[in-house]
């Protein structure tokens, strides 16, 4: 089996000189870096006391599971011929912050993909492809909640 490793180095950026004296003395501001790449701001979702201009580690969950499973669908189309011209999704996850016996987490995601084909290209063939991706997505494959894919597809105009 072929391994791969990556790293990344996120450095917390909100010490405001008493460290974590307490809940409310303290940002929860970070930088995501790595070497060649854009940094990336990130911080606790607002409802967390974070910053809401910073990418928070749950939108950054729900991003890598529409990316890793974008990628995947373009490469499966392209090896069947399914000519793929426009790619949108907007994505949505619900998380509960738990209960007595489990703590928070993810519930579930939707990932809700809007893809535009040549007019010479199989529909239901673009449609059974998302399917293939899921199985294939590295991102989906590795987190214990469901991940559906509620997709519309049309040909070009």
């Amino acid at each position: 089996m072929k391994e791969h490793t990556y790293t990344v180095d996120v450095s917390w950026q909100g010490n405001t000189g008493d460290g974590t004296t307490s809940y409310t003395a303290y940002q929860r501001d970070f930088v995501i870096e790595a070497p060649g790449k854009a940094a990336i701001l990130g911080s606790a979702d607002p409802a967390f006391r974070g910053d809401a201009q910073r990418w928070n580690p749950e939108d950054l969950l729900l991003a890598s599971l529409s990316a890793c499973h974008k990628l995947w669908y373009l490469h499966v189309c392209a090896v069947n011929k399914v000519n793929v011209l426009e790619y949108v999704d907007q994505p949505v996850a619900w998380m509960s912050e738990g209960n007595g016996e489990r703590k928070g987490h993810f519930r579930e995601a939707q990932l809700r993909p809007q893809v535009v084909i040549s007019k010479d290209s199989d529909i239901d063939l673009a449609m059974r492809l998302h399917d293939q991706a899921h199985h294939e997505c590295f991102i989906a494959n590795s987190v214990n909640f469901p991940v559906g894919c509620q997709a519309s597809i049309r040909h070009q105009a």
